[in-house]
């Protein structure tokens, strides 16, 4: 027995449904028959028909006249909420097409990301960016810790690129690089010629750190705490290049990341790793959970790995053991 064939729609119009809609929404709109046809470039009957189709297809009056005015009955108002959006989102669909097709070859990038993570880490991948991208307005918005969380929770920034030891349940957070814990000390200092470096050692000098609310310096408190030795902070300063210069300058000592020891701070700073005592600290990046990352952001992740940073690290040719 042959198969009963579906019977064919009632209304033309199916076929292609945004022109009565359209119809309907600049009726709503601007209340008049003869002005939605002049906006539409069709004659007042073409109007009225789809109009009309448009109501026998849902059963409902859409449309009632008050005085000289057209005005959506209550059904007619709740389509127009219904398809307003969706009528000027295909009516704009082509601008909003080649505004993205524009968007692949420039517009806008903003990242959060902390001072020694600007000077140390990013340099490269920017390097690399700029030539890949050179259409790209790039923005580097120097901040630490949880301003940057600020940042990118309110969408003023597309992604951050820095540390975390913890992850909020709201963000995403990609490790990407791993550094050492370094001890720094002024070229002459006792700890920077002692053969066999032990934690203990450290407990007669004053440490300068990164302020308490910071991750480094709870980081170096557990530490301490942890193997029963005694410490002493003398300062808390904020930002490794400030400790730096203060530990130079022979205001005592400090523990830091490898990622801020570069070739300048050869002569003016002995380093010891402390990777027996303190964890590696992880650098990656950092993203809003269920946010979409723009085609600019998207391809700056993707040169964030670790062949591109090639950067030998500060102890590697012994500087340490001077």
């Amino acid at each position: 027995m042959p198969r009963k064939q579906s019977p064919a729609p009632r209304f033309a119009y199916k076929g292609d449904r945004l022109k009565p809609l359209r119809a309907f929404c600049q009726v709503a709109r601007l209340g008049s028959v003869s002005r939605a046809a002049e906006t539409l470039f069709v004659s007042q009957p073409a109007v009225t028909l789809q109009l009309q189709a448009l109501e026998r297809d849902l059963g409902v009056r859409l449309l009632e006249r008050s005085g000289r005015r057209l005005l959506p009955t209550r059904e007619g108002e709740a389509l127009y909420a219904l398809a307003r959006p969706l009528v000027e989102g295909l009516d704009g669909l082509p601008a909003a097409f080649h505004d993205q097709l524009r968007g692949l070859d420039g517009g806008e990038l903003r990242i959060a990301a902390g001072t020694s993570t600007i000077l140390h880490l990013l340099p490269p991948i920017v390097d690399a960016y700029r030539r890949a991208q050179p259409e790209v307005r790039l923005s580097l918005d120097n901040v630490t810790g949880a301003g940057g969380l600020d940042l990118l929770r309110s969408d003023a920034v597309d992604l951050a690129v820095g540390s975390m030891l913890e992850v909020p349940s709201d963000l995403d957070y990609a490790p990407v690089y791993r550094f050492d814990p370094m001890l720094i000390a002024p070229p002459d200092h006792p700890l920077a010629r002692k053969p066999a470096l032990e934690l203990e050692d450290l407990s007669p000098y004053g440490l300068i750190l990164p302020p308490r609310r910071l991750t480094t310096y709870r980081l170096v408190d557990v530490v301490f705490h942890q193997h029963r030795v005694p410490y002493t902070v003398a300062m808390e300063v904020g930002g490794w290049e400030v400790i730096k210069q203060y530990v130079a300058m022979g205001m005592g000592i400090s523990i830091v990341t490898a990622i801020c020891l570069g070739e300048a701070d050869r002569e003016r700073l002995a380093a010891r790793s402390l990777a027996r005592w303190f964890p590696q600290r992880s650098y990656g990046v950092v993203v809003r959970k269920g946010k979409y990352l723009s085609p600019q952001a998207r391809a700056f992740v993707e040169l964030i790995k670790p062949d591109l940073f090639t950067r030998r690290d500060y102890y590697d040719s012994g500087h340490s053991e001077r």
